[in-house]
């Protein structure tokens, strides 16, 4: 098994170190190489996504990845971004189906800002589509416009597509996710407004049916965007496009206390994924020792269940997280107010908790 390891920046070293500590306490046959990737890949070789860190992402049967990102690099052109990086991993990779789990641990009720009887047991799975819609939709610029509304003014545009065939494998993947669950699929669009949309819903009627044991509904994206605060436990498999999965698994990150609790797993029609937090680069804190690397290290169990077959170790990885918050240890983001019986932990001491807590 060979994984890759592309830190990246900011807080993304400090918390990639704790994941790979806990890999390597398992004791698996496993084989990591490190490569450079978003801002610090372009300082050193002129481009966040290297040719030589995309071959070794290809091959690798995983990819463990930090963050990427810094306000440093926002006067670079687009091209150049840190941000680049991700996204030419998921197009290069053909990782299409991203997974998103929003689970609010017992320890961590009092940490959302939702009342406790809203939250507590809550389990959702949101999956996003990720290699359509207007993240890649073409053609995308910039322009001086000549006929809009207003004529001469400067303009920037991009395009919003999807085909049948993305929005099938896609809906496959939900189905096949809630057979495993509750058997209850919400599938979040814009149909009232967007062309995408209508055919996004229409597809996802046409598979349903290939699916009877599954009840699937729809719920337009503003409405869902209100239901995870107003009612999160409604929900179980949501699916949705890039855009609205991007902005909704968001959202529903910070109904479980901290975003700083959330992995990712990105998966490709191979299984091969690229696995990271839902958070980002945090350059303000990096350096400080208090991010969380929970989601980082959870994203490391999701890694060993679904690219590397080793759901046993995946198991032990969760069991010992949920030990550590049990015996009261928190980074400073589900700190909350304190109180007996919880402690404040660096990133290090979290990990090496985590580490301790494997059985």
């Amino acid at each position: 098994m060979k994984i890759a390891v592309l830190a990246g920046d900011g807080i993304g070293t400090e918390i990639v170190a704790e994941a790979v500590k806990v890999l390597k306490a398992l004791d698996l046959k496993i084989e990591m190489e490190s490569a450079l990737v978003g801002g610090v890949a372009f300082d050193a070789h002129g481009h966040p996504l290297p040719p030589a860190t995309l071959a070794l992402a290809k091959a690798s049967d995983a990819v463990l990845f930090g963050a990427v990102g810094d306000w440093k690099y926002d006067k670079l052109e687009r091209q150049f971004r840190p941000e680049q990086a991700i996204l030419g991993l998921r197009k290069e990779l053909g990782l299409f189906a991203n997974f998103r789990p929003a689970i609010c641990y017992e320890e961590l009720v009092d940490a959302s800002s939702l009342k406790p009887e809203l939250i507590a047991g809550l389990d959702i799975l949101i999956i996003r589509e990720l290699t359509g819609d207007i993240y890649f939709g073409q053609p995308r610029g910039r322009r001086t416009a000549v006929d809009g509304h207003f004529p001469g003014s400067e303009e920037a545009f991009d395009t919003m597509r999807y085909s049948r065939p993305e929005i099938e494998r896609i809906a496959h993947v939900a189905f096949d996710a809630a057979r495993k669950r509750s058997k209850r699929v919400t599938s979040v669009d814009k149909n009232n407004v967007l062309e995408t949309s209508q055919l996004w819903k229409d597809v996802m009627v046409e598979v349903a049916k290939q699916y009877p044991d599954v009840v699937l509904d729809h719920m337009l994206v503003d409405n869902a965007a209100m239901q995870l605060v107003k009612e999160p436990k409604k929900f179980d498999v949501v699916v949705t496009g890039n855009m609205f999965g991007d902005i909704l698994s968001d959202e529903a990150s910070m109904l479980t206390g901290s975003i700083g609790m959330l992995p990712s797993a990105s998966l490709n029609a191979s299984n091969q994924g690229l696995y990271e937090p839902s958070h980002g680069s945090a350059p303000d804190i990096a350096g400080k020792g208090i991010a969380n690397p929970l989601a980082t290290i959870l994203s490391a169990a999701m890694m060993l269940r679904f690219s590397l077959g080793q759901a046993e170790s995946a198991l032990r990885i969760e069991a010992a997280v949920k030990a550590v918050l049990a015996k009261g240890l928190r980074t400073a983001d589900i700190y909350g107010k304190g109180g007996a019986g919880i402690t404040k932990v660096s990133t290090l001491e979290m990990g090496n908790a985590v580490v301790a807590a494997l059985v």
